[in-house]
């Protein structure tokens, strides 16, 4: 009797866990989501409206400002029509786009899902031109399309409760949830801990390559950027001690895949 039951318990959640599955745009990886698309994107407005309330973000008629709404609705228009020509519209159900910049001496950016994007102007002087800042804000979207962020916190929830009444937990424990959604995003003092793994990195410079190319703005932009990103990093660990690709395969990556964005790019 018992060992039916846990059969069956067994049963229900390999069948939870397959339709969980979801595959990556673009890439096809199967990846792992938990969490309830809903619950996902009211964790991300809340979290958003929050950061700005500690973070005001520079005024709408700044130029950095200007450029990087200027950028983020270019590029969200690309990452529109991509979706909607690889029948993957239903991603963005729920997006609701809004770009800001914020004074923030940190080289970093970051896309919530939902399409809520936050640029810090210390990464401007390394983006340098808006190719550059599409370089950035087009990786960073890219993450949140693919779902990344999602996957992550799956992962790290999975392991914590074994997928099991996930959302009460969720219930049970708001705080926690948040401070894991914040860490899986990169939001926050703890930026780049739990963000994202090599493979979510590679396959965000693989789509950001593509949605870059279809606002318009030049692909080849990337290895220049990353270039001089890895000049100013100094030294890094080994990759095998980052959850970072190294700088070197990063950019023999995005050498092998520029063809394929330049398919998409019409100056």
């Amino acid at each position: 009797m018992k060992l039916a039951r846990y059969s069956l318990l067994a049963a229900i959640s390999l069948l939870l866990l397959a339709q969980a599955c979801q595959k990556v745009p673009l890439t096809g990886r199967r990846q792992l989501h938990l969490l309830p698309s809903a619950l996902v994107m009211n964790l991300s407005f809340t979290s958003y409206s929050d950061f700005l309330k500690t973070h005001p973000p520079l005024p709408q008629t700044h130029q950095t400002s200007l450029d990087v709404r200027e950028t983020g609705i270019k590029i969200s228009q690309a990452v529109t029509q991509y979706m909607k020509d690889h029948a993957y519209s239903s991603r963005l159900q729920g997006y609701q786009w809004e770009f800001q910049a914020v004074d923030n001496k940190e080289a970093n950016a970051w896309c919530m899902p939902g399409g809520k994007v936050v640029v810090y102007t210390g990464i401007m002087p390394m983006a340098r031109d808006k190719e550059g800042l599409a370089v950035v804000m087009g990786h960073e979207i890219a993450h949140a399309v693919a779902g990344h962020g999602n996957e992550r916190m799956s992962q790290l929830l999975a392991m914590q409760l074994g997928g099991l009444s996930l959302e009460l937990a969720m219930q049970n424990q708001p705080e926690k949830t948040r401070d894991i959604f914040l860490m899986a995003y990169g939001v926050g003092s703890t930026l780049g801990q739990l963000a994202y793994s090599r493979q979510h990195e590679l396959e965000a410079d693989r789509l950001g390559l593509i949605f870059m190319a279809m606002a318009g703005y030049n692909p080849q932009r990337a290895i220049t950027f990353w270039q001089e990103m890895a000049a100013a990093g100094g030294n890094k660990p080994p990759e095998f001690l980052s959850t970072h690709p190294s700088d070197t395969r990063r950019i023999a990556q995005i050498k092998k895949y520029l063809p394929e964005a330049m398919k998409y790019y019409k100056p």
